[in-house]
């Protein structure tokens, strides 16, 4: 079982930056594709960012291209994602996710993850 914990979400202004970190534990997850996802009020779960398992390879969808990325630690068992210049539509609950899968066609996918986490809220304001 991996049990995994965000934090590092907040306020923030348009414009600004944060960095959200995802712990793992229970099971070491340097085996593992990590995702992040995010939740937005009246809207469904999106694909934010991906990192395959050795941290080669990095995954996002254009809105946030350019903006965020993913990195890992896989002695520290954690995941960041570091947002900058942030926009108001970045609001929402961020969930990090883990996977045993290897497929790289859903890497994207929020039904190819086992784990997830409990969310942390992010805020932009305008």
């Amino acid at each position: 079982q991996v049990e995994l914990v965000e934090s590092g979400g907040g306020l923030v202004q348009g414009g600004g930056s944060l960095r959200l970190s995802c712990a793992a534990s229970g099971r070491t997850v340097n085996t593992y594709d990590m995702g992040w996802f995010r939740l937005a009020l009246g809207k469904e779960r999106e694909f934010v960012a991906a990192i395959n398992w050795s941290g080669r390879s990095t995954f996002y969808p254009d809105s946030v291209k350019g903006r965020f990325t993913s990195s890992r630690d896989n002695g520290k068992n954690t995941v960041y994602l570091q947002m900058n210049s942030l926009k108001p539509e970045d609001t929402a609950v961020y969930y990090c996710a883990a996977r045993m899968s290897r497929v790289v066609r859903t890497i994207t996918s929020t039904a190819a993850y086992e784990y997830w986490g409990q969310g942390t809220q992010v805020t932009v304001s305008p």
